[in-house]
C-alpha cells in the first residue's frame, strides 16, 4: 500500500505525542512492506527531504511570510502541504490512502481527497473541547468545527481509547461503526541496556531522597498543578521526597510560582525538556511516576513508566483509566484531587510489597496490548476498510449517473431544430 501521512510534527520536531506516534507507526508499516511518505513541518536544520530508514519524509515551511495568528499559520502550512503532495504525485504516482493526524492538516487532506479521489483516514489524538473543558471563544470554536470537518470527510476515523470514541460520538455525532479504537504503542525494548544511573540521578536528588517524577507538557490538562499542590502533605508524611518535573510548556512560570508560594524550595526541580537517553535515564532514576491529568485521550507516558519497571500513579480519566487497573498494575487517583494523589504517593513510599506487585504485572500488560506490530496490523485493516468503502461509493455514483443519463434520454424527445430558426432561414433549409 502507498500511504501518505500528513502531520504537523515528526522527529526532530516534537510538539506533543503525535510526533512519536507517526514515527513509530510509519516505521512499523515499512517493515510490513508498505510505502510510507510523510509530509510535515520543518524544524531547525532538518533536511527538506530525508529517507528515514525507509520512510520518505518531506518537510515544508512558510518561508518569510509571518502570519497574523496561529490559525493563519496553520492555513499557510496546509497550502504548502498541498503543493508538496501535488509535486510528489506528479513525480511518483498516486497514493492509496491519506492518513491525516488531527485538525491541523484537515484542509490539505480534504483538498487532496477531492483532487485525487483518495480516501482519508483521520486520527483524532485529542479534541479542543476536551483540552479546554468546553468551547469558550471563537478560536476554540473554529478548531472544534475543523475537527468535525475532518471526521466528516474521513472514510474511517481512528481514536486511541474507548473514552475518545465516546467523546467523538458526543461532540460530532459520528456513526459508531465509523470510529475505530486503536491504542497508541510503545517500543517494548526501549529500556534494554538501561539501569539506574546514580551519577545522573544525583543531578536532581540526593541518594536518600525518593524521586516523584512527572514527564510531559506543562499545560493545564496535564494536571501538574495538582501534583505540586499535593507536595506539602507528601513531605509532611515522608520528608525525604523530591518532585522532579520534566518537560516544557506555557505553564512553566506559573508552576514555578505555585511551588514558591507553597515554600517547597529545593523539593521541586524543573529539568526543562529532556530528550533521547536522558528521558530513559530519568524514568529509571524515579521511584514513583505520577501523571495527574484532568484530560488525557491516551497517556503513552504511563506505558513508558511501566516498561521502566517503576510504580505508576495516574488519574482515573480518559485513556489512563483504561491502561491502569487499580492496585493491579498501578494506582488511580481522583482527577483534580490533590489529597487523593497524596494518599497514593505515601502508600507507595511506605509499602515496598505493593510496589513490587504492581511492577511485576504491568510489564506483561504493555507487551500484550501495546506493541506496534499489532497496532500497525489494525491500522492497515482500517486502511482496507476505507479503500473498499471508497470504491463502493465510486461504483454507486457511476451507477446513479448512468441511470440519470438513461432517464434523461428516455424523457427528452428529439427536437426539430429548423423550427427554431427565423422564417426566411427555415425556407432555405426546407
Amino acid at each position: 500500500m502507498k500511504i501518505l501521512m500528513l502531520t504537523w510534527e515528526y522527529p526532530p520536531r516534537v510538539v506533543g505525542g503525535i510526533s512519536r506516534v507517526v514515527h513509530d507507526l510509519s516505521k512499523r508499516l515499512i517493515k510490513d512492506g508498505h510505502e510510507v511518505t510523510v509530509i510535515t513541518y520543518s524544524e531547525g536544520n532538518a533536511p527538506e527531504y530525508e529517507n528515514d530508514k525507509g520512510v520518505e519524509v518531506y518537510r515544508i515551511n512558510n518561508f518569510m511570510i509571518h502570519p497574523n495568528n496561529f490559525i493563519d499559520w496553520i492555513m499557510q502550512m496546509n497550502f504548502e502541504m498541498i503543493a508538496k503532495a501535488n509535486q510528489i504525485i506528479v513525480e511518483k504516482g498516486n497514493f492509496d490512502v491519506i492518513h491525516a493526524h488531527d485538525w491541523l492538516v484537515a484542509y490539505a487532506a480534504k483538498t487532496l481527497k477531492t483532487s485525487y479521489n483518495l480516501p482519508i483516514i483521520a486520527t483524532i489524538h485529542a479534541t479542543e473541547a476536551g483540552r479546554n473543558s468546553g468551547i469558550h471563544d471563537q478560536t476554540q470554536r473554529y478548531i472544534n468545527d475543523t475537527e468535525w470537518l475532518l471526521t466528516y470527510e474521513a472514510a474511517e476515523v481512528i481514536v486511541n481509547s474507548n473514552y475518545m470514541k465516546s467523546e467523538l460520538q458526543r461532540l460530532f455525532g459520528l456513526p459508531y461503526e465509523k470510529i475505530n479504537v486503536i491504542p497508541n504503542g510503545v517500543n517494548t525494548s526501549i529500556f534494554n541496556g538501561f539501569e539506574r544511573d546514580y551519577n545522573f540521578r544525583r543531578k536532581y536528588a540526593m541518594d536518600n531522597e525518593k524521586i516523584i517524577l512527572f514527564v510531559g507538557r506543562l499545560v493545564y490538562e496535564k494536571g501538574v498543578q495538582h501534583l505540586i499542590a499535593a507536595m506539602p502533605k507528601v513531605l509532611e508524611g515522608y520528608h525525604d521526597a523530591k518532585l522532579v518535573i520534566a518537560g516544557k510548556g506555557g505553564m512553566l512560570e506559573e508552576l514555578k510560582a505555585e511551588a514558591a508560594s507553597l515554600n517547597l524550595g529545593n523539593k521541586v526541580y524543573f529539568t526543562g525538556y529532556l530528550a533521547g537517553d536522558d528521558v530513559k535515564k530519568m524514568y529509571k532514576a524515579a521511584d514513583i511516576s505520577v501523571f495527574p491529568s484532568t484530560y488525557e485521550p491516551f497517556g503513552i507516558v504511563a506505558l513508558e513508566a511501566m516498561l521502566a519497571e517503576r510504580p505508576v500513579v495516574v488519574s482515573d480519566i480518559g485513556g489512563l483509566n483504561e491502561i491502569v487497573e487499580h492496585r493491579v498494575n498501578g494506582m488511580k487517583s481522583y482527577a483534580g484531587n490533590a489529597n487523593s494523589i497524596v494518599d497514593l504517593i505515601l502508600e507507595h513510599l511506605y509499602d515496598k510489597e505493593l510496589c513490587a506487585n504492581v511492577v511485576k504485572k504491568k510489564k506483561n500488560k504493555v507487551r500484550n496490548n501495546y506493541t506496534w506490530n499489532r497496532i500497525a496490523q489494525d491500522t492497515h485493516f482500517t486502511y482496507q476498510k476505507a479503500i473498499c468503502q471508497s470504491m463502493a461509493e465510486k461504483q454507486k455514483r457511476q451507477i446513479e449517473q448512468e441511470r440519470a443519463q438513461k432517464t434523461k434520454k428516455a424523457k427528452t424527445p428529439e427536437l426539430d431544430l429548423t423550427n427554431l430558426l427565423p422564417f426566411k432561414k427555415r425556407e432555405l433549409y426546407a
